[in-house]
C-alpha cells in the first residue's frame, strides 16, 4: 500500500489548526482579536483539509483550493493588522504610516483572487507568462506582504511586551517564509516542487503550538487557553526522541549502505549503542531538569506552575516514606532542581544536623545565639553562598561557619521560620542546571521553608506530647504503686501494733507470717510492675469464692472484721487475680475505716443472670450525692488525711475494663453499699468476641 504523503502532510495541518479553532471558539469573549484569530485558524484548517481531500483522488492544485489559500493569507493578514493597530510609535503615528498601505493590501487580494480564478476557470489555454504573473508572483508578493506584517509587529511591540507576540510571530511568519520559499523556488523553475508541497503541509502544523502558546499568553486574543507544564514537557521530550530516533535511523541506514560487508553489523552495533544512549538521556535528572528551565524560561511569564508544584511539594511532605526530615529536603530540594541537601534542627545545645538527603559530608552544628542563626532569623533571607562569598557587603560581612564553607557543593541556605523565629535551616547544593535567583525562586523558597516548618514543629510536638504521655503513664501507675503500698503499711503497722499484746498466741503467729508472706509477696509483684510496667500474670479464669475468701481474710484482722456471704457458688471471672482482689479489699478497707468498732461490713457474692454482683456494704456514715456525683470517682480527691484519692477511681476503671460496672448507692447517717456487676467467664468470652466482630464491621 502506497502512503499518499501529500495527504498525510495536509491532512496533519487541517487536524492541528481545526484543534486550534476549536479551541478559540470554546473559549471565545466576543473580543476581535480571539474572532479573527478564529477565522485564519478555521480557513487555514479547511483549505489543508481540501487540498489532503484531493490528494487522495491524485488532484494537486485547483480552482477552490486556490481560493482557499488566498483566503487564508488574507485571514492572517487581517489578524496581524488588527493587533498591530493598538502598537504606535514613539511620535503617536500608526506603524503602518503610509495611507496607501491597507487599499495596496486589498487591491493585492483582489487581484490574485481576479487573476486565479481567470486562469483557473475562465481562460484554462491562457499564456502561461499570464499564469506565471498571477500564480506565482503574486503569491510571493502576498508573503512578503506577511513578513513584513510580522516584522512591524515585533518591532513595535514594547520590549517588554514581546514575550506576550514572539511565538505568535514565529509562527505566523513561519507559514509566510515558507510560501515565500516555496513561490520564489517556483518562478526560478517555472513549477512547483512536489517535495516542498508536500512538505507544506507539516511545516505549517509546527505553527499551532506557537500560536497557541501566545493565545494563552495574550488575554486579547482569547480565553483561558492554558498549555500545561507537563504536556509540554512530555511533548518535548517524545518529540526530541522521535527527531534523534530519525537522525540514527538515517545514520544507520548510510553505515548499511556504505559499509560494505561490515554495514549489518555496523548498523546493529550503532543501533544498539544509540539506543542505550538514548535511554540514559531520557532516565537522567540533569538532562530533565535542563529541559524543564528552558521550557519555563521561554514559554512561560513565570518560571513556575504553582499549583503543580504545591501539590507536589504537600504530597512530597505528607506522603509515607522516609523520616520527614529527609522528606522536608527533598521537597525543598526540587524546587530548584537541586540533587542533595541536609537539615539542621534547633535543640537543646543549638541547632544540630537531623538530617540528610544524599549530602553523606554533612556535618556540623551551630550555636543558636551566633552570628549566622541571628542573621537568618531577622532577615529571613534565602542565602545564595556564592554571592555571599563574591560579594559579602550584601550580607552585611556575614562570616560563614567553619562547617558550611566546608561543603562543597553548598548553594543555598533556606531559613525554616515558624512564628518569627528560626526553627532550622536547610542547606541545598549546586542544582543539575543552571537556575536563576530572582525574586520568584528566592519568594517561592521562603513559603516552602515556612511550610517545612510548620511539618517539623508539628512533628517535634507530636514527639513531646508522646514522651508526656509516656510520663503520666508511669506517674499514673506510680500513684497506683504508692496506694498500694499505703494499704500495706496500714496492714503492717496494726501488726506491730498488736504485737506487743498478742506475740504469745499461737493464732496470731499464725496470722502475722501469714499477713507478712502476703504482704512481701505484694510488694514484689508491686517492684516488678514498676520496671516492666506490666503484671506478672495476665487475665486467666479466677473463682470468685476463693478470690472474696482471701480478700475477706486480708482484713480479718481489722475492727470490724467483715462477713462473707455467699449466695451462689462456683462463679468463675475472666480476669487479673491481683488487679481484682486489689478493688475487692480496697472497697473492704473503705468500708471498715467507714464504721466504728461497732459497726458491721458485709461481702455478699450471687449470680444475676449471666452476671456476676459482689456486694460490699456497710452500716458506716455514708456518702451525699453531691460528693458522689463530684468527687468520689475523681482521681486525687480524698476525705482521708494519708490517702491518695485514687482507689475508688482506679476500682472503676478496672470493672469497666472486664466489661462490668460499679454502683454506688449511700445515705448519710445509713451506710454505703459498693455493687460490683462483672460478665461471667464464658460470657465475658462471648462479649469480647461480639466487639471484635463489631469493630471489624
Amino acid at each position: 500500500m502506497v502512503v499518499n504523503v501529500i495527504a498525510v502532510s495536509y491532512g496533519i495541518a487541517a487536524a492541528a489548526f481545526l484543534l486550534l479553532t476549536l479551541l478559540m471558539v470554546t473559549s471565545w469573549r466576543g473580543l476581535l482579536h480571539g474572532i479573527a484569530l478564529a477565522v485564519a485558524s478555521g480557513l487555514t484548517a479547511a483549505w489543508a483539509g481540501l487540498v489532503a481531500q484531493q490528494a487522495t483522488h491524485g488532484i494537486q492544485l485547483s480552482l477552490f483550493s486556490d481560493v482557499l489559500e488566498l483566503a487564508r493569507d488574507a485571514a492572517w493578514t487581517v489578524f496581524l493588522l488588527l493587533v498591530l493597530n493598538p502598537y504606535r510609535k514613539s511620535g503617536g503615528t500608526p506603524a503602518l504610516q503610509s495611507k496607501l498601505a491597507l487599499p495596496a493590501l486589498v487591491a493585492l487580494y483582489l487581484l490574485c483572487t481576479v487573476g486565479t480564478v481567470y486562469t483557473r476557470w475562465i481562460a484554462r489555454d491562457v499564456d502561461a507568462m499570464v499564469y506565471f504573473m498571477f500564480n506565482f508572483v503574486g503569491r510571493v508578493a502576498v508573503a512578503v506582504i506577511g513578513m513584513l506584517l510580522v516584522e512591524q509587529l515585533y518591532r513595535s511591540t514594547p520590549p517588554q511586551e514581546r514575550w506576550a507576540i514572539k511565538f505568535a510571530c514565529l509562527g505566523i511568519g513561519g507559514l509566510f517564509m515558507y510560501d515565500f520559499y516555496l513561490y520564489s523556488d517556483a518562478m526560478l523553475f517555472r513549477s512547483l516542487s512536489s517535495e516542498i508541497w508536500a512538505a507544506r503541509g507539516m511545516v505549517n502544523a509546527l505553527a499551532v503550538p506557537l500560536i497557541a502558546v501566545s493565545a494563552a499568553r495574550n488575554p486579547k486574543w482569547s480565553l483561558d487557553i492554558a498549555v500545561s507544564r507537563r504536556v509540554i514537557f512530555h511533548s518535548a521530550a517524545v518529540f526530541g526522541a522521535a527527531l534523534y530516533l530519525l537522525l540514527m535511523a538515517v545514520a544507520g541506514y548510510w553505515l548499511k549502505f556504505f559499509g560494505g560487508s561490515w554495514g549489518a553489523v555496523m548498523q546493529v552495533t550503532f543501533f544498539a549503542a544509540a539506543l542505550a544512549l538514548l535511554a540514559g538521556i531520557v532516565f537522567s535528572g540533569t538532562v530533565r531538569s535542563r529541559l524543564k528551565v528552558f521550557i519555563s524560561k521561554n514559554f512561560y511569564n513565570y518560571n513556575y506552575d504553582y499549583r503543580e508544584e504545591w501539590l507536589r511539594f504537600t504530597r512530597t511532605l505528607s506522603t509515607k516514606g522516609p523520616g520527614l526530615g529527609e522528606r522536608a529536603i527533598q521537597a525543598i530540594a526540587d524546587l530548584v532542581e537541586s540533587p542533595t541537601g541536609a537539615l539542621w534542627l534547633q535543640g537543646d545545645a543549638g541547632y544540630k544536623l537531623e538530617a540528610q538527603w544524599h549530602m553523606p559530608d554533612a556535618a556540623g552544628s551551630e550555636p543558636a545565639g551566633s552570628a549566622f542563626c541571628q542573621f537568618l532569623e531577622q532577615r529571613q533571607w534565602v542565602v545564595d553562598l556564592g554571592e555571599l562569598r563574591d560579594n559579602p557587603e550584601k550580607y552585611d560581612n556575614l562570616a560563614l561557619p567553619g562547617w558550611l564553607a566546608g561543603l562543597e557543593r553548598a548553594w543555598l541556605v533556606v531559613p525554616l521560620i515558624m512564628h518569627e523565629s528560626l526553627l532550622g535551616f536547610v542547606v541545598l547544593s549546586q542544582p543539575r542546571s543552571r537556575i536563576v535567583l530572582d525574586w520568584e525562586v528566592t519568594d517561592l523558597l521562603k513559603i516552602a521553608g515556612n511550610q517545612a516548618a510548620s511539618y517539623l514543629a508539628q512533628q517535634q510536638t507530636a514527639n513531646a506530647l508522646m514522651v508526656a504521655r509516656q510520663f503520666e503513664s508511669f506517674n499514673r501507675m506510680s500513684t497506683f504503686i504508692v496506694h498500694d503500698l499505703k494499704n500495706l503499711i496500714f496492714q503492717l503497722s496494726l501488726l506491730v501494733a498488736n504485737a506487743e499484746k498478742h506475740k504469745n498466741n499461737p493464732e496470731f503467729q499464725k496470722d502475722m507470717m501469714e499477713t507478712l508472706d502476703n504482704s512481701v509477696k505484694k510488694m514484689k509483684l508491686l517492684l516488678h510492675k514498676l520496671n516492666s510496667s506490666d503484671s506478672i500474670e495476665g487475665p486467666a479464669p479466677l473463682s470468685l469464692d476463693k478470690l472474696l475468701t482471701q480478700a475477706v481474710a486480708l482484713k480479718s484482722q481489722f475492727e470490724p472484721r467483715p462477713t462473707l456471704e455467699l449466695a451462689d457458688t462456683g462463679l468463675t471471672l475472666l480476669a487479673n487475680w491481683g488487679r481484682m482482689e486489689r478493688v475487692v479489699g480496697h472497697l473492704i478497707q473503705n468500708a471498715i475505716e467507714a464504721c466504728g468498732r461497732d459497726g458491721r461490713v458485709l461481702v455478699r457474692l450471687r449470680r444475676d443472670g449471666a452476671n456476676a454482683v459482689i456486694e460490699v456494704a456497710d452500716n458506716g456514715t455514708g456518702m451525699s450525692q453531691e460528693f458522689i456525683r463530684d468527687r468520689l470517682f475523681k482521681p486525687f480527691e480524698t476525705t482521708k488525711s494519708a490517702g491518695m484519692g485514687v482507689g475508688v477511681f482506679e476500682s472503676r476503671e478496672y470493672v469497666q475494663e472486664l466489661g462490668g460496672h460499679l454502683e454506688v448507692k449511700s445515705r448519710q447517717g445509713e451506710g454505703t453499699s459498693f455493687i460490683i456487676t462483672l460478665p461471667l467467664n464464658g460470657q465475658r468470652a462471648a462479649q469480647q468476641q461480639d466487639e471484635q466482630q463489631e469493630e471489624s464491621a
